[in-house]
This record gives C-alpha cells, structure tokens and sequence, in this order.
C-alpha cells in the first residue's frame, strides 16, 4: 500500500499481522478507558486481544498505519449481525492513538477498509458510532456514508446514557 504523509513523516497502511496484537490492544484499552467509542468498560487481556486479533486475520480484515516504526492506529470490518441473512453486510471499527488524531490516518485506514470490504464482495459497511462522537461521524460523511438514522439511549457508559448514530455505505 501506498504511504501517506503526515506531519513528521510517512504513515504506512498495511495489513496486520499477528504480532501487532499488543499494540491494538493498546489502543482499544485507551478507548475502553477514555472514551465511548467502545461501549464497554472491560479492557482486554492479552489473550482476548490476540483471539479478536485472530478473527479479523483469517478473514484478512484487519489495517494498521505505521508511523516511524509504531502502530499509529488500527482499523477492522467485521460481521454486522450474526444471522446468516446479513452475511454480505459489514461493520467497520477505525482507531487512531490518541498523539496521532487529526493527521488523515483515520481516513488512510478507512479507506483500507473500504477497499478491501469492496474486493471482498461486501455489498453493505455499516458505522455504529456514538453520536457525540462528531468527529468519527465527519469522517465517515467524507467516504460518503449516508445517515440512516439516531437511536436515542441505547447504550450507557461513564454513567450516563449514550445514543447510536447509524452510517451506511453502498459497497457495490
């Protein structure tokens, strides 16, 4: 993949691998710490996040960027619903490290994603985003994700309750 540049230096998106299962549990835990982009409060243990790493590598949908031999972010798609029916239909998770929003990686790594989703035969890639989370909302609208809608209070974290905005992609 090509690289792209950042203040500082070049970012790379590549495909993950086995051994960048510390450093995206790294930043997950950050999320489930510090945000509500994870709508969970238990952080991974090493095994989790090397098992969750697994899944996303067998089926060759797990991105990371690069950035002066660091894991700068990370990005997966992943089933949207179990049920058979919504098998040709994918959700999207995109992460950056904290020191490095606002640089172009989350668009780097979501436009990975949606490349991949597309040659993978995806027709679908849905965002469930929290819905004060505006700048993840932003960047899904540059790719072109349509709103579908905001369910109000469906989740809760931090003591409070949190709404869902719904995004929809077109694959094919």
């Amino acid at each position: 993949m090509n690289p792209i540049y950042e203040r500082g230096g070049a970012v790379e998106v590549r495909p993950a691998r086995t051994g960048d299962a510390e450093a995206i549990r790294a930043i997950r835990n950050h999320a489930i710490e510090h945000s509500t982009a994870l709508w969970t409060q238990t952080a991974q243990s090493p095994a989790e996040g090397a098992d969750w790493l697994a899944g996303h590598l067998e089926r060759g949908s797990a991105f990371v960027a690069e950035a002066e031999g660091e894991l700068a972010g990370f990005a997966v798609y992943g089933p949207w619903r179990e049920l058979d029916g919504y098998r040709h239909t994918v959700e999207d998770s995109v992460y950056v490290r904290e020191d490095r929003h606002g640089l172009g990686i989350g668009s780097a790594l979501l436009a990975a994603l949606i490349a991949s989703a597309r040659e993978a035969g995806h027709h679908v890639m849905i965002a469930d985003i929290e819905a004060e989370n505006t700048s993840s909302v932003r960047l899904h609208e540059r790719f072109g994700f349509q709103h579908v809608g905001t369910v109000s209070e469906v989740g809760t974290k931090f003591g409070r309750w949190l709404d869902l905005t719904i995004m929809r992609l077109p694959l094919t």
